[in-house]
């Protein structure tokens, strides 16, 4: 499996790495998450710089994509050359997810023309504008199309996607590792309340291995 996190120039590196550092709890040799850019280096919104690990031609392969949020999103659904790449996305036959501003890139794509979708306070008006119904709430997904809003709600992402690809333990395991110590039970509960709901009602494409929390 390839999990590729698209990560633009001017990223938040909340968005890009914790969804990283989630997804790569999983230990298996056809696991692969990586970082996808337009370039071979990109710098983040405080100056981050991170290399290219993946293109985005690559990320229109893999089996689940998270587009990731910036402070130059904007710009991106405006540069012909990316969204022209970022066409191939299919979710009849991939996972896709965006962080935040992310959700005005899937808007952009045509993605969101009847799904609801979760974003980030600032990028909300746009999302808007661009004819889609954003919710007053963390996570949600209908078939193999997800969003999230705000920064920390981006394990929610990367919880979904392992238990649509591996299984609901799995996910648990991940976000067992991550959660604060002395609020583990308190942080999975709260995971899977947001996205259980979503889960159930998963395309059969891509339904998961287990349904042990439904």
């Amino acid at each position: 499996m390839h999990i590729a996190i698209l990560t633009f120039e001017g990223y938040n590196e909340l968005d890009s790495l914790i969804a990283l550092g989630v997804l790569n709890r999983i230990r298996a040799d056809d696991w692969r998450v990586t970082i996808a850019t337009p370039s071979p280096k990109v710098t983040s919104m405080n100056g981050v710089v991170i290399e290219q690990m993946s293109t985005l031609e690559e990320a229109c392969t893999a089996d689940a994509v998270i587009v990731g949020s910036g402070v130059a999103t904007r710009e991106v659904v405006e540069d012909p050359a990316i969204m022209s790449v970022l066409r191939r996305l299919d979710p009849s036959r991939q996972l896709i997810a965006a962080q935040c501003s992310g959700a005005l890139v899937l808007a952009e794509l045509g993605l969101l023309s009847d799904i609801p979708a979760c974003t980030d306070l600032i990028t909300k008006p746009w999302v808007v504008a661009a004819g889609v119904e954003v919710l007053d709430q963390p996570f949600y997904a209908k078939g193999n199309i997800a969003t999230a809003g705000g920064c920390l709600a981006s394990h929610y992402l990367a919880a979904w996607i392992i238990a649509r690809l591996k299984d609901d333990d799995a996910a648990e395991s991940a976000l067992h590792y991550v959660a604060p110590v002395g609020e583990k039970e308190e942080y999975i509960e709260r995971a899977w309340h947001n996205i259980t709901p979503y889960l159930s009602a998963a395309a059969p494409a891509l339904v998961r291995t287990t349904s042990r929390r439904q």
